[in-house]
């Protein structure tokens, strides 16, 4: 065969392969996937087949394997069988009568009850979190169950660590887990995994990308929780990693970024609700069901004891319960909602939801980042803000060098919800998170303390301001907004 005929030869395949892909990806893409996803994705494959086509076979699936989507269901049952707590439900005759049926909502997605007797203490100041944690490892006397998403050891989480190796050495059964990917992305990983072996840590990975050992799914599905739970009578969680506020990188220095986030302390029946989303995780990286062991307080006339729910998310549930409660609430909202979420890409209900919710006569505010630490998150969030101004939603930006990471929002003066999720399509449909309902008026105003104190460490964006950014801004926000579709 001469040149010609090889050239013709690879011309004519190129084309129908080309043809093949356009015409697999319409009837692939679209089933069962969000209008707003799949056009994203045929549009990247009509544009550049064999490239959209690859990274479609790679990232394309927003599904865990389907044996760690069995056992999500297996510990479904063994949440609804052990649970602990719903008896001393406080029945607060001012609590909203449409609450009821948020509770509903979230058991049926999550498995998790609302359950009382419980006690909260919030902590928004990084050092001081780590300490509290740090102090609780110390007393631990038969277990520690710690889950980061970035677990790094370094000069600020250094008391930590040396508590869980103190932990192991006296006897208590301490457990790890931190994910993958992003803690070997976090400068230190290999140094942090030689310090818990030698400790004789049972430390594990989540959603390791080894394939080598047969373990593998989409590369930027991850779990994104952060929780500490101590024998069973005592548990943290919230938006903060366990790492230096720096997040130890060069460039986070020279930029001076450091990051604000919020924990919140649990101690009461919730504290099994924590436990079992550890539990779910363990067992699905190990096959290994653990017993849940708790010690909940009894003094039931405490007045600081409030009612609380955990709702767990993430690609092993058939729904994304978080996007489904955080509707619900917005929707539900008679007087004020105020949310903060260091990463702001919301899906097109969630911006329905909010703006509707202006157009309804609610006061909306949202507190955001001034600046940005991920490039792409940053502008594709920026794409929102004139249609947010332009509704009447009150934006608030945390001046820099902070990033505010914090992840919560308050319904009117009755529901909180505090947790690892962004408000974010990657939160909402990629990363394993865990969220807190909290629907107590006590708790609410304690978090309005917090809100102040952002508010006076932000600056209003007004509209006119925006409207005067540059073109090449607005065009880099909207290709950004585009990516974030990809899911």
């Amino acid at each position: 065969m001469d040149s010609a005929s090889v050239t013709l030869a690879l011309t004519v395949t190129f084309f129908v392969v080309d043809f093949v892909i356009r015409i697999g990806a319409i009837i692939v893409i679209p089933r069962n996937r969000k209008p707003g996803s799949a056009t994203a994705w045929l549009l990247l494959v009509m544009f550049v087949p064999y490239v959209g086509a690859i990274l479609y076979l790679l990232i394309g699936s927003p599904h865990l394997p389907r044996e760690r989507r069995e056992k999500q269901r297996e510990i479904n049952t063994f949440i609804l069988d052990t649970t602990e707590g719903m008896d001393r439900v406080t029945h607060d005759p001012e609590r909203p009568t449409w609450l009821n049926s948020v509770v509903e909502l979230n058991r049926t997605l999550g498995a998790m009850p609302l359950v009382g007797g419980n006690q909260t203490r919030l902590y928004g100041e990084y050092e001081e979190s780590i300490a509290a944690m740090t102090d609780a490892v110390t007393n631990a006397q038969r277990y520690v169950h710690a889950q980061f998403y970035i677990f790094a050891l370094d000069d600020t989480t250094r008391p930590f660590f040396d508590a869980l190796a103190a932990a192991k050495k006296r006897g208590v059964v301490v457990r790890v887990l931190l994910d993958h990917v992003a803690s070997l992305r976090s400068p230190g990983y290999f140094r942090t995994r030689r310090f818990l072996r030698k400790a004789g840590i049972d430390a594990r990975l989540l959603l390791p990308i080894q394939p080598w050992k047969g373990k593998y799914q989409r590369p930027d599905l991850r779990n994104h929780r952060k929780l500490l739970v101590i024998d069973g009578n005592l548990a943290f969680m919230g938006s903060q990693n366990m790492v230096d506020r720096t997040y130890n990188t060069a460039i986070n220095r020279r930029r001076g970024l450091k990051w604000q986030d919020l924990m919140v302390r649990l101690r009461g029946p919730i504290v099994a609700g924590i436990n079992a989303i550890f539990i779910t995780d363990w067992y699905g990286e190990t096959g290994e069901l653990l017993t849940r062991e708790t010690e909940p307080i009894t003094d039931e006339d405490d007045p600081r004891y409030v009612d609380c729910q955990v709702v767990p998310s993430g690609p092993g549930f058939d729904g994304e319960n978080n996007l489904r409660l955080f509707n619900s609430l917005l929707y539900s909202a008679q007087e004020k909602i105020i949310i903060t979420s260091p990463y702001f890409v919301p899906d097109e209900s969630m911006l329905i939801a909010i703006t509707t919710a202006v157009q309804r006569g609610i006061h909306v505010e949202l507190f955001v980042s001034e600046i940005g630490d991920q490039i792409l998150v940053y502008h594709a969030q920026r794409s929102y803000y004139e249609a947010l101004l332009r509704a009447g939603v009150i934006i608030w930006m945390y001046k820099a060098p902070y990033i505010l990471h914090a992840k919560h929002f308050t319904i009117d003066d009755d529901v909180a919800v505090i947790g690892s999720s962004n408000m974010d399509i990657r939160s909402f449909s990629l990363n394993l998170e865990v969220s807190l309902m909290v629907p107590d008026r006590r708790f609410v105003a304690q978090m309005r303390e917090v809100e102040n104190r952002y508010r006076k460490n932000s600056r209003q964006l007004m509209l006119e301001d925006w409207q005067e950014q540059p073109l090449h801004s607005t065009v880099l926000d909207n290709l950004a907004r585009l990516t974030s579709a990809l899911q």
